[in-house]
């Protein structure tokens, strides 16, 4: 069963950085498409970052400059890199995995539970 799990969350303040990591278990990373999202609430579920199995990357205008996705192949592990950190970026964070490029479309088929972030002014 392939189930990604997120970790890294946490409170930090305005310009401070912070890196969340997801590990997927069933398959390789290579074997992924994935992508970071977000959902403040009240708000519908917004697309942050994706990266392709080439390592090609997408971002949202929001975070361009700021976040960065990466991953580890060989820990099977994927990161966001949140730097420059904004109050407007306080969300819970989710990680999404699938065989099918869906990039910043949250039609992904696995997601993680998710792991707040919280930044404060």
């Amino acid at each position: 069963q392939v189930q990604p799990v997120e970790s890294g969350g946490g409170s930090v303040q305005a310009g401070g950085s912070l890196r969340l990591s997801c590990a997927v278990s069933g398959y390789t990373h290579n074997t992924f498409y994935m992508g970071w999202f977000r959902q403040a609430p009240g708000k519908e579920r917004e697309g942050v970052a994706a990266i392709d199995r080439d390592g090609s990357t997408s971002y949202a205008d929001s975070v361009k400059g700021r976040f960065t996705i990466s991953k580890d192949n060989a820990n099977n592990t994927l990161y966001l890199q949140m730097n420059s950190l904004k109050p407007e970026d306080t969300a819970m964070y989710y990680c999404a995995a699938d065989f099918v490029a869906w990039r910043l479309l949250p039609r992904y088929t696995y997601w993680g539970q998710g792991t707040q972030v919280t930044v404060s002014s």
